[in-house]
């Protein structure tokens, strides 16, 4: 959810998730973003849009895509769980 004036909101039935569609909407935005400074964006169909939900849209799909991140956070931050 994109609140006018406010920021992002996500959800997810794990907080791996939830950040993971958090990280994933602030580079869509980016994208967007650059994309309109560019000229034009040229739309997705709704098919192509259903078949990427359908493929990466999962909340395992997030809670795995999220992993490596974590890890990478927790070897940088040892004490960060502490």
């Amino acid at each position: 959810v994109i609140l006018r004036n406010h920021g992002l909101l996500t959800v997810g039935q794990s907080v791996e998730a939830a950040v993971w569609w958090f990280i994933t909407m602030d580079r869509s935005c980016h994208a967007q973003l650059l994309a309109e400074a560019a000229g034009k964006p040229i739309l997705i169909d709704a098919a192509n849009a259903r078949l990427t939900h359908s493929q990466v849209g999962s909340e395992i799909a997030g809670r795995f895509q999220f992993q490596p991140m974590y890890d990478w956070i927790t070897r940088a931050e040892p004490d960060l769980l502490d």
